[in-house]
């Protein structure tokens, strides 16, 4: 079994952005470490600190829509050169200035240019990749970030205890050498432009759902309700998912007390090496699914991945429990960007990704807030029957659209996407 054969033949853009991806992730050295800054640094209490970094949060989402609007109209390269450009350079002109204030608000500038680059990535993987090929590529970029992801903090510790603003300077780098691949190697994507340029990279295979369409993005939405009950469950699987970060590390503490820091610890590499190690191997057996069904399958991995914690008490079980989850998160990550490019016209696709984001953080929102309250209610223990229930009548509701596109686009009318839609296994 060759898993790496999988991934041959792919468009160049689609290995740029791979290695891009784990560039820019690598040294997304700010981010991580922004609330020790503000507590450690800079004397914000706890609850500044977390008012501050909602902020960055926040600005991301506005981000997100301005950039997809703009991939959209005037060309996902140029976008992605701003917005990505843009972003490291207000990362690295916080190595000139102590203010507090200051520094906050050209990190949210950051992360609102920042929010702007994922619907720009996925509109450009969109647009070079055909619907067969979309899922190797997308769990491909997923794979880059997480490599990206698994090394850049060691590094970002080390300069964080040791040459702190040098964190400023290392992220603003990578991100001038991402900004420069993707200058070097990618070309224009944008379907509309096709006929105005040579130098268009060639798009391939848009489906029947792709056919640009006029009128605003809500009209869009309008005409594709399945998509819009997609991103409404997908709340569910976000709430869920949240968890991980977010209850997990208090369950851990409840159960182990001082050990529970250093252990939760062992959870994250545990997810770490799952996801670096199953993303090709998943993608290797269920390239050939529809993507829904993916999702689905994630679903029920989330189910018993989040629901056993409520009666593990010791770490195997923990470790047990990650691993499920975190195949389930493998899944979900890499279908889903799939099914919204199949369901998308080829006009809208850097748009409607935005719109995808406001799905997540309505999850996270619910996942944290809520379930907060839900927690000092009852207990950290009930906290998992409970978001298991919650994934649940996602799935339920995932498995509902599954047979609705089944019946709303059957072979005959939409041979190009049949590989999609039958070439499943059982």
């Amino acid at each position: 079994m060759n898993l790496f054969k999988n991934y041959s033949g792919l468009p160049k853009s689609v290995y740029v952005l791979f290695v891009a991806q784990v560039i820019n992730r690598f040294g997304d050295f700010v981010m991580p470490f922004l609330t020790l800054f503000l507590t450690t640094h800079l004397g914000f209490s706890n609850k500044s600190a977390g008012a501050a970094v909602m902020v960055t949060v926040l600005a991301s989402i506005p981000g997100a829509f301005t950039g997809g609007k703009i991939a959209d109209h005037f060309g996902r390269k140029k976008a992605y050169m701003i917005f990505q450009g843009t972003a490291g350079v207000a990362i690295f002109l916080c190595t000139f200035t102590r203010n507090p204030w200051i520094i906050i608000s050209l990190i949210a500038i950051s992360s609102f240019f920042n929010g702007g680059v994922r619907p720009i990535i996925t509109a450009i993987m969109t647009d070079v990749l055909k619907p067969e090929e979309r899922k190797l590529g997308f769990s491909l970029t997923y794979l880059g970030i997480n490599i990206g992801v698994a090394l850049g903090p060691l590094l970002a510790g080390f300069l964080f205890n040791h040459y702190l603003f040098m964190i400023f300077i290392g992220d603003a780098i990578t991100t001038a050498l991402a900004v420069s691949l993707v200058g070097l190697h990618i070309k224009e994507t944008l379907p509309s432009r096709l006929e105005d340029s040579p130098v268009i990279e060639k798009i391939v295979g848009n489906t029947a759902l792709e056919n640009a369409e006029t009128g605003s993005i809500f009209s869009v939405l309008g005409r594709r309700p399945q998509v819009l009950l997609f991103l409404v469950f997908n709340i569910f699987y976000s709430a869920t998912y949240a968890q991980h970060s977010f209850s997990m590390p208090i369950m851990i503490n409840h159960v182990f007390g001082d050990r529970g820091p250093t252990y939760f610890g062992t959870l994250m590499s545990v997810n770490a090496i799952t996801v670096l190690a199953f993303t090709m191997i998943l993608a290797h057996f269920t390239h050939k699914w529809r993507p829904l069904s993916g999702i689905v399958i994630g679903g029920i991995a989330y189910i018993v991945g989040f629901g056993m914690i409520s009666f593990s008490r010791v770490l195997p079980l923990f470790w047990i429990s990650t691993f499920i989850w975190t195949l389930g998160e493998i899944l979900v990550v890499t279908n889903f960007g799939v099914y919204i490019s199949n369901n998308t016209p080829q006009n809208f696709r850097a748009r409607i990704s935005a719109v995808t984001s406001l799905s997540w953080a309505f999850g996270s929102i619910f996942g944290t807030y809520f379930i907060g309250m839900y927690m000092d209610a009852t207990s950290v223990e009930a906290v998992w029957p409970f978001v298991s229930l919650i994934v649940m009548v996602g799935t339920l509701g995932m498995i509902g659209i599954r047979w609705y596109d089944g019946r709303l686009r059957p072979i005959k009318e939409c041979p190009e996407i049949s590989s999609i839609l039958c070439e499943e296994i059982e």
